[in-house]
């Protein structure tokens, strides 16, 4: 049995639904949230880096135990800061103690001796640590330290001689920071920027309608739908003609009506003149005959024949 192809849903059809378009690109593009967040790891990375140099200095000042004391060396001449290892480093409480740096070693001079007038502090490891003294070296060399009074120290308390620390913690830190927070503020901006667009291009893209359907009408059921109809069934549609395919059939053809031959017109037979009575006077004679040919469709029959008449009043047979 032969079976009507019919169009596929969106084949073309008058009622088919248009492609949906291409989606607008939304603009700045994904690959711009990796950019951001490589801006936030760099930060990152910038801090650790520079907290690992700034612990690995700490790790190599040169320390002397207290009350024990002990010599350093000291490698280059300039400012150097005494660091308070032990307890009590990170509160403050330390308790009070005096220092004594002398030269140990020909050539060896030390300038100056005072408090330090910040308040810096480490952690790294098992060092914790806060600045007490400034120093000034003169020419580098051996240098002999002594705490005197510092019996009431914590066991394990020391000193440590360095440098500064506080510049290499601002040349780690503000980078860093910079670098984080510019990466988090990329990230937002992009993510608002993103959800704006997408939101003003699906509100922009207008709505499907029928063909042939006002603007702003509300679009009706297909056509073709008859009102009862279970949900799921086709309307009846005409067989749609597919290439190779034979022509179905049409089960059942309209009634046409067959048109009625016109009416013929009959001829109809010419008019036999019928004699009259003789004039007065007149002899009677043979009437005329007709053709001898019959007419057409007229059937032939012998032609009248004339009786005579009674003579005129007056007239002498």
């Amino acid at each position: 049995m032969d079976t009507p192809m019919t169009p596929a849903p969106g084949g073309g059809g008058p009622d088919a639904a248009p492609a949906a378009a291409p989606k607008a690109k939304i603009r700045p593009g994904r690959i711009w949230y990796l950019v951001a967040l490589l801006v936030l790891l760099a930060g990152v990375a910038w801090l650790v880096v520079g907290l690992l140099s700034i612990s690995s200095r700490v790790d190599s000042f040169p320390r002397v135990a207290i009350p024990a004391g002990g010599q350093i060396t000291l490698d280059h001449s300039g400012d150097y800061v005494i660091y308070y290892e032990g307890p009590g480093a990170q509160s403050g409480q330390i308790p009070a103690f005096r220092v004594r740096v002398t030269p140990a070693s020909a050539g060896a001079a030390v300038q100056s001796l005072g408090p330090y007038n910040s308040s810096v502090t480490y952690a790294f490891g098992s060092h914790q640590g806060r600045a007490v003294l400034s120093m000034r070296v003169g020419h580098p060399g051996r240098f002999r330290v002594a705490t005197p009074g510092g019996g009431n120290v914590p066991v394990g308390s020391g000193l440590a001689f360095g440098d500064s620390i506080v510049g290499g913690v601002a040349g780690t830190a503000l980078p860093s920071v910079l670098l984080i927070l510019a990466g988090i503020v990329a990230l937002v901006v992009i993510f608002i920027i993103r959800i704006v667009k997408t939101s003003r291009a699906r509100s922009a893209r207008p709505a499907w309608s029928p063909p042939g359907a006002a603007p702003g009408a509300q679009p009706g059921p297909p056509q073709g739908a008859q009102s009862g109809q279970p949900p799921g069934t086709q309307p009846d549609q005409p067989p749609a003609w597919s290439p190779g395919a034979p022509a179905a059939a049409d089960p059942d053809p309209p009634l046409r009506a067959d048109p009625a031959p016109p009416p013929t017109a009959q001829p109809e037979p010419p008019p036999t003149a019928q004699p009259g009575p003789p004039a007065s006077g007149a002899q009677p004679g043979p009437p005329p005959t007709a053709d001898p040919g019959p007419p057409p469709d007229a059937d032939p029959s012998p032609p009248p024949t004339a009786q005579p008449g009674l003579p005129a009043s007056g007239a002498q047979p």
